[in-house]
């Protein structure tokens, strides 16, 4: 009897050793969570804003607005943190400046890093404040060669608070105000959030849904290093159709890319039993503008969303999608066009395939695209076209 127990022992052991750590959300994500809130934004601009002698004889400004949640993190019950970013649906515009009869737009956004505290009231309502740091962002505008509007980019308090009504284990409604100071010296009003919305906290799954994903037959390559070589031969075709049609899911950009070589390291860190996978990244690359042929780099870090749509014997089809990678710019005027600072962000999706008995080989077709997220008043944009890659993943 005791030698069944000892083989049972060993058994489970073996299970356990042999289950796959990435078929469970990796520690950073469990509590975390993203959302999205729709609202009214009250920020009076006016005359006030334009410089001395400028004058528009009507500011039409949209009150519509949406906040982003891009990541934060529950600590326990009583305290979370995030970083959000929020801005009008449709831009300010000043109308008919000094006569002009012209349209004159202005955009602006808020960034901000927030601690929430929060209060249970019952046992799915809470009280919650926001405080903490925000980056405001305008863009202004010029009438000849003087700024009449000027840029502005400033660091505020942000603060605001609301109520948390908890769904279910995973989704929470949320209403509340979030907002920012008066900033004299950029002639900057107060701006005010009042707005709604909804969030989805990610929770560590189940044990019978790692040992699901674990038991899978389908090979996610754990490592992946690639080589690239971008190329405008085939022009900026597929760049327009994904950011300016009917449709559009990417970015379209002023500064152009004629070719560049670029080097990947992607690492896996959680997939499910089939079709998706998450992976971090890290990109050098050296790129050649298209019009001055000016010469720069970039190096990025990135989050990588991978969905492989299709598993069969000689291959491994999938696509991908990445999105706010932050990044080093060794250039901020690129072919005259002033694109913000030397931070920024990656974004890239494409298409590429894994052959081979262990889907060793790998093949990648992708387009990308930087830009600061208007954390700066300049964002051109800078776009890639196509770049193809090969790979090899173990």
């Amino acid at each position: 009897m005791k030698n069944v127990f000892a083989i049972l022992l060993v058994l489970q052991c073996s299970i356990a050793s042999a289950q796959d750590k990435r078929a469970q959300y990796p520690a950073f994500l469990n509590n975390s969570y993203v959302g999205f809130h729709v609202g009214y934004i009250d920020y009076r601009l006016s005359n006030s804003q334009l410089e001395g002698g400028v004058h528009a004889e009507s500011v039409q400004i949209p009150h519509l607005g949406v906040r982003a949640f891009l990541f934060g993190h529950d600590f326990n019950q009583y305290f979370s943190a995030q970083i959000t970013y929020m801005r009008p649906v449709q831009w300010v515009h000043y109308r008919d400046i000094n006569g002009d009869a012209g349209s004159h737009s202005v955009w602006m956004n808020l960034a901000g890093l927030t601690a929430k505290p929060r209060l249970p009231l019952t046992k799915d309502i809470f009280l919650y404040g926001e405080g903490g740091l925000g980056i405001i962002t305008r863009k202004g505008f010029d009438l000849g060669e003087a700024a009449a509007l000027k840029d502005a980019n400033y660091a505020a308090v942000l603060w605001g608070g609301g109520l948390q009504y908890r769904l279910n284990a995973n989704w929470n409604l949320e209403a509340g105000i979030t907002s920012s100071p008066a900033h004299n010296s950029a002639r900057q009003p107060r701006t005010s959030f009042f707005s709604g919305g909804i969030n989805y906290t990610i929770h560590a799954l189940s044990e019978e849904q790692v040992e699901r994903n674990s038991s899978s037959a389908f090979v996610f390559p754990k490592n992946l290093f690639q080589i690239g070589y971008t190329t405008d031969a085939f022009g900026y075709g597929v760049n327009d159709f994904v950011s300016k049609g009917a449709v559009p899911v990417f970015w379209a950009a002023d500064v152009q890319i004629a070719h560049g070589l670029s080097a990947n390291y992607q690492r896996n860190i959680f997939h499910t039993r089939r079709l998706f996978s998450l992976d971090w990244g890290a990109g050098l690359a050296s790129w050649r503008s298209r019009t001055n042929r000016q010469q720069f780099s970039t190096a990025s870090l990135y989050p990588i969303l991978r969905f492989t749509v299709l598993r069969a014997r000689p291959l491994d089809l999938y696509f991908n999608y990445s999105l706010a990678g932050p990044t080093f710019i060794s250039r901020a005027v690129i072919d005259n066009r002033q694109t913000g600072r030397q931070f920024t962000f990656q974004d890239f999706m494409g298409g590429g395939i894994f052959v081979g008995h262990k889907r060793n080989i790998n093949a990648e077709i992708r387009i990308a695209h930087y830009s600061n997220g208007n954390l700066f008043p300049r964002n051109p944009g800078v776009t890639v076209p196509l770049s193809f890659f090969v790979g090899y993943s173990y």
